[in-house]
């Protein structure tokens, strides 16, 4: 099992490593990416297979939360953000709720021109780190109709000079849409009028109906007026009008953090989400070339 032979103060000294560890540099790494991508139990039995190295889940499950990643941060001399989208998902913590465990949101950040970041109830984190990073003069900020993912929109790199563009989704507003149901024909003519940005004739498409459908949408178009823009003039210069990377990249840190019967302890969620986020964005901390 290794974990048991450590260094001393002064042997780290002169080898240049951290004191107390019982893992090379490079061991580690491999540790670190294979936690990154598979469940701690399934990383040991990869790591003796591939490596021949026996190192149990519970010292990789300890390397994980004690490991200090960084967050992600754009460099001043790269492009300069211009395009974000957020969205929320679960996270399964340990617990007795429903005897399923308790089920909490946390909020993934990403840059469309690569990158992401994961936060669980941290929002003055994700402000603090979001005005850190390296920013064009105007955002386009884009996500579903959820309210929790405008509220940490709202709070996202508030500086002065930033200019904020925020659009809802086009395909989830479209989907929204025909949940509506109804006339096919009337449906075909609301959204062209959303297309082009025309909310308030698109509203008038419902006016005096009752079905309480027809009334939610109607609502959820009210909640989002400013987020409704001219889709296909933003389509046609360029501006994003969809949120499906972040979409994608929240599927992809799901796929380690609800693997079948995974529980967390709410401590160690940052630790787990900052590692998956950090290989998805190939960090150079988790390269055995660096």
């Amino acid at each position: 099992m290794v974990g048991e032979v450590k260094i001393s103060q002064k042997q780290a000294r002169k080898l240049g490593l951290k004191p107390q560890k019982s893992l090379s540099p490079a061991i580690e790494k491999c540790c670190l990416r294979m936690c990154a991508k598979s469940s701690y139990q399934q990383a040991e039995e990869d790591l003796l297979m591939l490596m021949g190295l026996k190192v149990g889940h519970s010292t990789l499950q300890r390397l994980v939360v004690n490991n200090q990643l960084p967050s992600l941060q754009t460099e001043m001399d790269t492009p300069p953000i211009t395009q974000v989208s957020i969205d929320v998902e679960k996270i399964c913590l340990r617990g007795k709720e429903h005897k399923g465990g308790q089920w909490r949101d946390y909020k993934l950040v990403s840059f469309h021109q690569g990158g992401c970041e994961a936060f669980f109830q941290d929002p003055d984190g994700l402000q603090q780190w979001s005005e850190t990073q390296n920013l064009a003069p105007i955002v386009t900020l884009l996500g579903d109709g959820h309210l929790g993912i405008w509220k940490t929109m709202a709070r996202f790199a508030s500086l002065k000079w930033l200019i904020r563009r925020e659009v809802l989704d086009w395909y989830h507003l479209k989907e929204n849409l025909y949940k509506a149901g109804g006339s096919l024909k009337r449906l075909k003519t609301v959204e062209d009028l959303l297309w082009h940005g025309k909310v308030e004739m698109a509203m008038e498409q419902f006016e005096g109906l009752k079905n309480k459908r027809f009334q939610r949408f109607v609502a959820y178009l009210t909640t989002h007026r400013s987020r409704i823009p001219n889709y296909g003039a933003c389509q046609s210069l360029g501006i994003p009008i969809g949120s499906g990377d972040v979409e994608s990249k929240i599927k992809q840190v799901s796929a380690r953090v609800k693997l079948s019967g995974a529980r967390w302890n709410r401590e160690n969620v940052p630790q787990i989400l900052r590692l998956r986020c950090a290989y998805l964005n190939r960090s150079p901390l988790l390269a055995l070339n660096s």
